[in-house]
């Protein structure tokens, strides 16, 4: 490869020593266009320096943030971190709450989240992130595109000044990231009962609402064929729960990271004594979380924008948790892994599943019925493009299947175009058969 600089120094000696430029041209194996070009750039008198490689960098660069900007950037950094430290305050410092924060300013540049992050790192702003693990294992999981489509519940416990433990329930919407919360001082069947009724009160009932595999969910591990009282509520107001796999909190992965949150901004905050404290500063924070604009998959919009977007269907207020509830028709679901044996827990029965590979996860329905329950697993989630029925068992009941009540059924959409044709042809039924003078009030 040809050593530019030098090539361009000895053309100008050649021309110099009163050598053509063709001469030169072709004594350095150049095109005479090349060495015209060096000659004009040496000019007279000779400077040197004018013969290096010259930046090809445009000397204005319009997509270039301007400089208050750039500064803008730093500066709210800068607040939010020092607002992160306050009780109070959310603790959220990244790109998107720095372009929430720039949008409410009404900067006429408003830049990118990306844009950002490369600012921060280019001022020293940036923090290493932790390293992501890769899952052990593969499960079927659900991929909701809409709000109430997947609502995730979880417990994270606490404890208070003098050892009493707190239950700390929350619940977030995948999708659109509005979260609920409840703090108790136990965990019962009742206390997860109730934090279910007030999660499907505000937030709405879902397609389906993951829990996880504690006692107060599950019912329990004594008896085999259990259904506990959290299932039987859920059947009965028709919602349909799913339970997560064992030791897999990955599954349940938008409500543990909103674990994260909740106790950077309540618990490592404030000092809170008491449950009356704990609540006080659970709900401020739920109340600044909902409003935030600091998700970046929400692109700008905050939680409770998102989600109240569209018609919710909710729980009646006025619904309290029935003394003794029946097993009522409608669905459960598992995601389990296959043992080595090739076999499945549910409701702590085994069953064999002879078509699934060992250590890989499946989905399992429990179907209720009027005539009785129905166990299917599956290699896929519900939403999947394509799943296969890997075995069908049915399930032990000790007690008969009640109907679901009519308050509890979910509207049926009907599309516009098929009721006008319903309603059209009734109409011409009744026209036919009926007198003109009143046929014609259809």
């Amino acid at each position: 490869m040809k050593n530019e600089y030098t090539d361009r120094r000895s053309a100008i000696h050649l021309l110099r020593s009163g050598n053509t430029p063709t001469e030169v041209a072709r004594l350095l194996g150049r095109s005479r266009s090349w060495v015209y070009k060096w000659q004009a750039r040496f000019g007279e008198p000779g400077q040197w320096v004018n013969l290096k490689t010259r930046s090809r960098a445009p000397h204005h660069c319009p997509t270039r943030l301007p400089a208050d900007v750039r500064q803008a950037i730093g500066r709210i950094r800068s607040e939010l971190e020092e607002a992160a430290s306050r009780p109070g305050e959310l603790t959220y410092i990244g790109g998107p709450a720095i372009q929430a924060k720039l949008r409410q300013a009404r900067l006429p540049h408003l830049p990118s989240v990306p844009s950002i992050e490369r600012i921060l790192a280019e001022q020293g702003l940036t923090r290493p992130r932790g390293r992501k693990e890769a899952p052990a294992a593969h499960y079927p999981h659900l991929d909701p595109q809409s709000p109430l489509e997947l609502i995730q519940v979880d417990i994270l416990p606490h404890f208070l000044p003098g050892g009493a433990s707190v239950a700390c329930f929350n619940a977030i919407d995948v999708v659109s990231r509005y979260p609920t919360g409840a703090q108790r001082l136990t965990k019962r069947s009742t206390d997860a009962a109730n934090f279910l009724i007030q999660v499907w009160q505000e937030l709405g009932i879902p397609a389906f609402t993951q829990i996880d595999n504690e006692s107060c969910f599950c019912g329990g591990t004594t008896h085999p064929g259990v259904v506990g009282k959290v299932v039987r509520l859920a059947l009965y107001v028709g919602a349909e729960v799913v339970f997560s796999p064992f030791y897999y909190p990955q599954s349940n992965g938008h409500i543990e990271r909103f674990h994260q949150d909740y106790d950077a901004n309540t618990w490592q905050k404030s000092e809170m004594s008491d449950l009356t404290s704990v609540h006080t500063t659970s709900q401020g924070f739920f109340g600044r979380y909902r409003g935030s604009q600091h998700i970046a998959s929400l692109k700008g919009r905050c939680p409770e924008e998102i989600h109240f977007a569209q018609a919710v269907l909710r729980l009646p207020e006025s619904f309290t948790l029935p003394d003794k509830l029946p097993v009522t028709v409608g669905q459960v679901h598992f995601i389990r892994q296959i043992t080595a044996d090739q076999r499945v827990s549910i409701l702590n029965l085994s069953w064999t599943v002879p078509d699934a590979q060992p250590l890989h996860g499946v989905w399992a329905t429990l179907t209720f019925s009027l005539s009785g329950a129905t166990l299917r697993v599956y290699d896929q989630a519900p939403d999947a493009a394509k799943r296969s029925c890997l075995v069908e068992y049915p399930f032990p009941l000790k007690e008969p299947v009640q109907p679901l009540l009519a308050a509890f059924q979910k509207p049926i959409a009907v599309q516009p175009s098929w009721f006008n044709l319903a309603a059209g042809l009734f109409r011409l039924a009744i026209q036919k058969r009926l007198p003109h003078w009143l046929s014609s009030m259809f």
